[in-house]
């Protein structure tokens, strides 16, 4: 018979005793610890926190408050003492747009939203930028200023461009300010999207705050499916193929064979996308528990059959911010304006110094520079609607390339946002010759080639963003141009690394699954009772632990 003596000597057999140093660790910062979802403290923690919450879902400040201060906790120990940072930031951000709202002057409102602004960026920029921007200038002008000690807090930039938005709808009176600075504090630190998306809009989710809090069966059948499957994606397949293969390989590659640095290419598309995937599942799951429903955030994005259509599927949220907030107030397909010219131009205008300089060692650079700014030109150059195309173009090759820089401070972040925003507006042209019949059913041969284009493009994007730095992506590029076939080493690395690769497989099965097979999944699992969903998710969560490699892996955006 089972004894609470048993189920203790087992706990402390496969776990160890708690001690008091034990205790204290959850509770304090830990810069190599962080508070993960896919961790024993978080389901521990959050157990605890939900039990509680349970009793206080037919209160209002109370729930909100009590949820606030979770989130606060959560994020402390995410990035320690700058949980301040946050509040000091909503503060402000409060108070300014409850100045706009107020405010009758068009001139004087528009004030306020540029100092809003300003202070965003500028807060962004000095945490995020400072030390790229001191390298460049040193870089460029023979400089001799010291890098700055600067820790970059967990999710600053998602937390940033929420409260942006907020704002910002203000301004545009497409909604009224909270009532109260709880009510905002609430909609800026909801701690399941709190450090890494999805990026929520202040129309979407304020009005959740006021409705009558209603969690139903199918909820809770969302949510669970949700959480089990952004777990598995992080846990078991993201973790093993980042720590075993992909990392190893883009840390040296000119130390792998150029098989292997194409496999870690293919390895890092399926890592990422199971990376930040799985957190947005977890992430909007966890929400939906606590009665919120959060934006859908993926797509099967590597279904795609145009870069266009990709980012209709990956990270839907950032790419709606950006359209709505960047590309339309530089002029979207409407106008040009200074800015929109001007970043297309800054680095055009680099690329080709970079193909100049380099042009007693190599011919390449400056070919690949010539070649980029003559396709952008022809871009619109060969469009019916040559003035209209131009803005549109110039607009959004500013809104990749700022986007890119969102993503990170550096040259590779910036090329890879410069070939989003090439491959857009060369796919605006090519659909301007070849327009699609909405209402023909597209030939099966035209939309598997389609898809194998827009992904191997991808892939090829995905090497600078994973790369440390633009010679480390060179590198990997160049090391892959030398492949030759030869099956007999093939076949030694794929045997050699038949679990990283076995988990790859399943990956891409995964995320290339017909919607039907999905579908009937998710409906055998919402007739399975309660009790064995439980089973799942707890099995779920050992096999976490189980198979944890080096510690909790953090989610790869958290960085940004």
């Amino acid at each position: 018979m089972t004894t609470i003596e048993s189920i203790n000597n087992w706990f402390i057999e496969n776990f160890g005793a708690i001690t008091m140093e034990q205790v204290e660790s959850w509770f304090v910062y830990n810069p190599d610890e962080k508070l993960l979802f896919n961790t024993g403290l978080f389901l521990g923690l959050f157990l605890v926190f939900y039990f509680v919450y349970g009793f206080l879902r037919k209160t209002f400040y109370l729930r909100l408050t009590y949820v606030i201060l979770f989130s606060l906790f959560f994020y402390y120990k995410s990035s320690g003492i700058y949980f301040l940072l946050l509040l000091l930031s909503s503060v402000v951000d409060y108070g300014l747009s409850q100045i706009i709202y107020k405010e009758s002057r068009d001139g004087v409102k528009k004030l306020y939203l540029v100092i809003s602004v300003i202070l965003n960026l500028a807060l962004l920029g000095y945490f995020k930028y400072m030390n790229f921007l001191i390298v460049t200038f040193n870089d460029m002008f023979n400089g001799n200023f010291a890098l700055h000690n600067v820790f970059l807090p967990v999710g600053i930039s998602f937390y940033t461009f929420q409260s942006m938005s907020y704002i910002i709808e203000i301004y545009r009176e497409e909604i009224k300010p909270t009532k109260n600075y709880i009510e905002y504090l609430f909609f800026v630190s909801f701690f399941p999207q709190l450090v890494a998306g999805p990026i929520v809009r202040a129309k979407d989710f304020l009005p959740q705050i006021y409705q009558k809090l209603n969690l139903t069966k199918q909820d809770v059948n969302n949510a669970l499916f949700l959480i089990i499957g952004g777990l598995i994606k992080k846990t078991v397949i993201s973790n093993y193929i980042s720590v075993n293969f992909v990392d190893r390989v883009f840390d040296t590659p000119l130390s792998y064979t150029s098989f292997e640095n194409l496999m870690a290419s293919y390895g890092y598309a399926i890592q990422i996308y199971c990376d930040f995937s799985g957190y947005s599942d977890m992430a909007i799951g966890i929400a939906l528990l606590l009665g919120f429903k959060l934006p859908e955030n993926f797509r099967t994005p590597y279904k795609s059959t145009s870069i266009t259509d990709f980012w209709r599927r990956w990270h839907i949220s950032l790419s709606t911010w950006l359209k709505d907030f960047l590309y339309i107030s530089i002029g979207g397909n409407r106008s040009g304006s200074f800015a929109g010219y001007l970043f297309p131009s800054l680095f055009f205008f680099g690329l080709l110094l970079w193909g100049i300089s380099n042009y007693t060692t190599s011919i390449i650079p400056l070919i690949v520079a010539v070649s980029s700014i003559l396709i952008f030109c022809l871009s619109f150059l060969l469009s019916s609607k040559r003035k209209q195309t131009l803005v549109t173009n110039f607009n959004l090759f500013t809104t990749m390339l700022l986007g890119g820089l969102w993503h990170g401070a550096g040259a590779q972040f910036i090329v890879w946002g410069a070939l989003h925003g090439l491959a857009l507006a060369v796919h605006k042209i090519f659909m301007e010759f070849f327009p699609s019949q909405k209402d023909k059913k597209t030939n099966f041969l035209w939309r598997f080639f389609s898809i194998l284009i827009t992904f191997h493009f991808v892939v090829f994007c995905w090497i600078f963003f994973r790369a440390r730095d633009f010679e480390t992506a060179l590198q990997v590029i160049n090391t892959i141009g030398q492949l030759t076939f030869e099956p007999e080493l093939w076949k030694t690395i794929v045997l050699g690394y038949k679990n990283v690769f076995g988990l790859m497989l399943f990956g891409y099965v995964w995320h290339f699954l017909p919607e039907s097979f999905t579908n009937g999944m998710k409906s055998v699992f919402d007739k399975t009772p309660l009790l064995i969903k439980a089973i799942i998710l707890g099995f779920v969560y050992w096999i976490v632990y189980a198979t944890a490699v080096a510690g909790s892996q953090p989610f790869i955006y958290f960085q940004f």
